[in-house]
């Protein structure tokens, strides 16, 4: 359980079969504190105006690259169903996705954000730790055909548009890399590392990382 020192706001940006959805929830649970990831879409519903159902459809749509819809270059109602094109016109998904990870971060200062380009949108926030899980291609292949339980042609076939549409959205929306390991603290081989262990790992940052100067641990001399 983590102290009233430990950092408690950790983002998580993992490329597909990185293990990130098996991490995320484990750490916060370690922490103590929410999982932010399905919680997104409510907020955004509440932003947009639309209901809960459309917002989860939309956030799903986006993730798999249907952005372009947002752009006006297919029509949103063929998609979206009760989304008002006008609306949309008005109040980018991003924008609304942007805003509800701030507000959660703000109302507490205690979250484990899960991907949606936390690293960026919380990049000036003292109190966040910014993780990234990556692997070897085939490593990540040979996880998520464990984790999801798939064939390796199914596992190959969501790496290329998972990872394409991640890094498309931080790309179009904050022009900058989401494989920049300058965004992150801690950057960790999530397919060579047990998940228990980069869990572990992550949390043992947290209170490291929060140490005052005057109590961490002093450098060995020459």
């Amino acid at each position: 359980m983590a102290t009233p020192a430990d950092i408690t706001l950790v983002t998580i940006s993992a490329s597909y079969g990185a293990g990130g959805s098996v991490v995320g929830p484990a750490l916060a649970e370690r922490l103590g504190v929410p999982f932010v990831d399905r919680a997104v879409p409510a907020r955004i519903a509440d932003a947009l105006g639309i209901s809960h159902s459309a917002a989860e459809k939309l956030d799903e749509d986006v993730e798999r690259g249907l952005d372009r819809v947002l752009a006006h270059l297919a029509p949103i109602g063929e998609y979206y169903g009760d989304v008002d094109p006008d609306l949309l016109k008005r109040s980018s998904h991003h924008e609304a996705a942007e805003q509800a990870i701030q507000e959660l971060a703000a109302a507490t200062g205690r979250a484990v954000v899960l991907g949606r380009a936390g690293a960026v949108v919380l990049a000036r926030d003292p109190r966040a730790l910014h993780v990234r899980l990556d692997g070897p291609t085939p490593a990540r292949i040979e996880q998520a055909m464990r984790i999801e339980s798939v064939d390796r042609e199914t596992a190959q076939r969501r790496m290329r548009k998972t990872d394409r549409a991640r890094e498309a959205y931080v790309r179009r929306y904050y022009r900058c890399d989401a494989r920049d390991l300058e965004l992150y603290d801690l950057v960790l081989d999530s397919t060579r590392l047990e998940l228990d262990v980069c869990v572990e790992v992550i949390a043992a940052a947290c209170t490291a990382s929060a140490m005052p100067p005057s109590t961490a641990p002093a450098a060995p001399g020459p």
